[in-house]
């Protein structure tokens, strides 16, 4: 990056890995390098839809991703988000309004499986950032992770 070869940056941001706030060497990019966010969702623990039954097939990756340790603390911490939803908003919206607020963000990579999935994200990103009071009270929620035997 400090080279000036990288065209662009990956990274995984959302309201839980909030490393992007902290990571060094990202500021040292040139800032006509676009950066692109992944995986706002966080596996699908910030859609709001997982619970504490949630199962997938077995040569599915998210049955050895959320096993019963990552799936618990995973759902525990998706819930205490639920209270700051605001009237009309879901969970999804509100992951990636949170990513809207970073002035870097030149693209947000979210899964979209069905239309109505893409309809809801640009409906998301139509709205833009996150009220500076909602986003605020989104800070605390950062999860840093020890890696485990099941991190991947």
């Amino acid at each position: 990056m400090r080279a000036g070869f990288v065209d662009a940056v990956q990274v995984i941001y959302n309201i839980f890995d909030q490393t992007l706030k902290t990571n060094s060497s990202l500021p040292a990019r040139k800032k006509t390098s676009p950066l692109s966010l992944r995986v706002p969702f966080d596996e699908g623990s910030l859609t709001g839809t997982l619970t504490l039954d949630s199962r997938w097939p077995a040569n599915d990756w998210r049955s050895t991703y959320f096993v019963p340790e990552n799936l618990t603390a995973s759902v525990t911490r998706a819930d205490a988000l639920k209270p700051l939803l605001q009237a009309g908003m879901t969970m999804p919206e509100l992951a990636l309004r949170f990513i809207l607020n970073n002035p870097d963000v030149s693209t947000i990579i979210p899964g979209m499986r069905k239309l109505r999935n893409v309809e809801a994200n640009l409906a998301a990103s139509d709205k833009g950032p996150l009220p500076a009071p909602l986003h605020a009270q989104l800070r605390p929620h950062r999860w840093d992770r020890t890696p485990t035997k099941w991190s991947q």
